[in-house]
């Protein structure tokens, strides 16, 4: 009998022999990982082999939801994508596929329909022949053709493919033409603007000719204890339901509103993170798309935020926007590029979802590119005859279609910026800004670099702007990745109606405090650990050489710059916390034996 408020059921799909069965998830694996993100890192570490290719058949590709994943708690419907990261290697390599985990968690409905089929998690391995997708309808599970679906783009794809499934609500997760290029940094979209955006998820899903999974289902777990999860989640939903200033920022303008703040704080990538300060922001935030762009609020499942924005770009731009722009992908595409037009990035954000790129990639690798051509360091042959300005819309839309087919100087750039410092030399490796081969993220480091400078270097999946900056907002940061829940919401989620008395309530098991934050250290030293024995040192925790030698020149926080000597004390006083070795970064036996991962010595 499983943990009540899971199945403990685990759907395994085998492409190679087009076979499924079902197993059952561990109930002690469940009490010490919880779902999501933290089970996933579990069966990953348990079933792979150190140095396994991550294109290959062997590697391992989970959709997991987390155990408030498929019921009405409000803005918890995450699904946490875990595999091996084609994104990433070592510097000192000891495996000719040494990489990170990844672990890449998007919103929308997938992960809630997957339980209503009856599973806490979809294991996939093998390759199949010809392109396929996997159709789940409770306990019916399918492996049918998607040769007519192979080469069109997530949009398209989305329109047509749900037309003929059937009737019925039916979700999907798929991949774009990016993905069935084996695009490295390729994503796995859901509801046409939801992503699995980082760690090449899409990539893996196609090295497996998977081009989609579609799922239906009607059943429900069972709740330990009803009558306290019905009065918490009563009281969570009128809290909600209050028309403060939280919740109506998230409504009128999701994280747009951060373009400006972050702009104002120096805190936002900028030409290529040369600056924190974007001179013409207001033309691509928030009140702006209000006027110009937006049409509808909508949210993920069960969610009474409604961050997410749609409308349609006009002009030569004239495009339907699924969601955009993000803080994410407005600086990426837009700020990182020294780009304001604001239709221009519309069109860019589509494409970009519609190939299925990760957008903070494929963004963080124009700007490199931008840079080197600026600089001299490339010249235009080498972009294929692409004028690769600053703000060039036309030329980014040039480039990422290149990508997206490995094509010309889209082979290198589809690899990210390592692989292509590698290439160009002259010194171009210290403007590439990457920890580990993943690419950063939007948020700039040398202003509160003390701590965006630990959370970029120490995270498990390569440069991450969600992994928190000391250890624990790391540890909640997997707590939340495992049970299905948003960031953004968690500060609803306090005193009486913290997360653990929801979990409590769902399993009937007791959690204390100190239970509770345990297990998201585990988690994260479980992801540590599995990244060690992939070839991954205290070398590898660092970041890019431009932060410490780049000076802000524009804005309130002009001649802002990283200090090395300070960078390597905060990594010091990091290990030093986590009870790691600081010479290797690998976590003490004392500290494994601990968190009960005595099992990866």
């Amino acid at each position: 009998m499983s943990t009540k408020g899971y199945y403990g059921r685990m759907l395994e799909v085998d492409l190679t022999a087009m076979s499924s069965k079902v197993t059952m998830i561990p109930d002690e694996d469940i009490k010490k990982f919880i779902g999501g993100r933290g089970l996933g890192t579990k069966i990953l570490f348990d079933r792979l082999k150190p140095g396994t290719d991550p294109l290959s058949p062997e590697n391992i590709l989970m959709f997991m939801s987390g155990p408030f994943s498929g019921l009405p708690i409000p803005s918890s419907s995450r699904t946490c994508v875990v595999t091996k990261s084609p994104r990433t290697s070592p510097l000192s390599p000891q495996f000719k596929s040494g990489s990170t985990v990844s672990y890449s968690n998007m919103g929308g409905f997938f992960g809630p329909e997957l339980r209503f089929a009856g599973y806490d998690a979809l294991l996939i391995t093998g390759k199949a022949e010809k392109p396929v997708y996997i159709r789940i309808h409770n306990d019916r599970v399918t492996i049918e053709d998607a040769g007519e679906y192979w080469g069109m783009g997530t949009d398209s794809f989305d329109k047509t493919f749900h037309r003929e499934v059937g009737e019925g609500r039916w979700e999907s997760c798929y991949i774009g033409p990016a993905g069935e290029n084996l695009v490295p940094m390729a994503c796995i979209i859901n509801t046409a603007a939801r992503a699995a955006g980082r760690g090449g998820t899409g990539c893996v899903m196609g090295s497996k000719n998977l081009k989609a999974v579609v799922v239906k289902g009607n059943k429900m777990p069972n709740i330990a204890r009803l009558e306290n999860y019905n009065d918490l989640l009563e009281k969570v939903r009128q809290s909600f339901m209050k028309k403060d200033e939280g919740v109506m920022s998230w409504r009128y303008g999701g994280t747009t509103d951060a373009l400006a703040s972050s702009s104002r704080a120096g805190t936002q990538a900028v030409k290529n993170y040369s600056e924190g300060t974007f001179g013409e922001i207001e033309k691509i935030g928030t009140e702006a798309n209000r006027k110009e762009i937006w049409k509808r609020d909508f949210a993920c499942y069960a969610c009474q935020l409604a961050c997410k924005k749609s409308g349609y770009a006009k002009g030569a731009y004239n495009v339907q926007v699924h969601d955009s722009p993000e803080y994410e992908t407005g600086t990426m595409l837009g700020a990182n590029l020294l780009i304001s037009d604001l239709n221009g990035l519309h069109r860019l954000i589509e494409l970009a979802d519609d190939l299925g790129i990760d957008i903070i990639s494929v963004g963080n690798t124009t700007g490199f590119l931008m840079e080197a051509y600026e600089r001299g360091d490339i010249d235009r042959e080498f972009l294929d005859g692409i004028d690769l300005t600053w703000g060039n819309v036309e030329a980014t839309i040039e480039l990422m279609h290149k990508i997206s087919k490995r094509e010309g100087i889209g082979e290198p750039a589809s690899k990210g910026v390592k692989e292509l410092a590698g290439i160009i030399g002259k010194g171009s490796d210290q403007y590439a800004i990457h920890v580990k081969g993943h690419e950063l993220a939007a948020w700039n480091i040398p202003v509160n670099s003390d701590s965006w400078a630990v959370c970029y270097a120490t995270s498990n999946r390569g440069a991450c702007h969600m992994n928190g900056g000391n250890a624990r907002r790391q540890d909640s940061a997997c707590l939340r990745d495992s049970l299905g829940a948003c960031s953004f919401a968690s500060s609803w989620y306090r005193g009486e109606l913290q997360y653990q008395n929801f979990l409590k309530a769902i399993t009937g098991l007791e959690w204390s405090d100190e239970e509770f934050n345990r297990a998201g250290e585990r988690i994260f030293n479980l992801e540590k650990m599995f990244n060690y024995r992939e070839g991954f040192r205290r070398e590898d925790d660092f970041i890019p050489e431009k932060f410490f030698v780049n000076k802000f020149t524009f804005g309130e926080h002009a001649g802002a710059i990283v200090d090395r000597a300070k960078f390597q004390e905060n990594m010091d006083s990091y290990y030093e916390g986590r009870g790691w070795h600081k010479d290797t970064s690998r976590p003490t036996d004392e500290t494994l034996g601990r968190l009960g991962l005595s099992f990866t010595i």
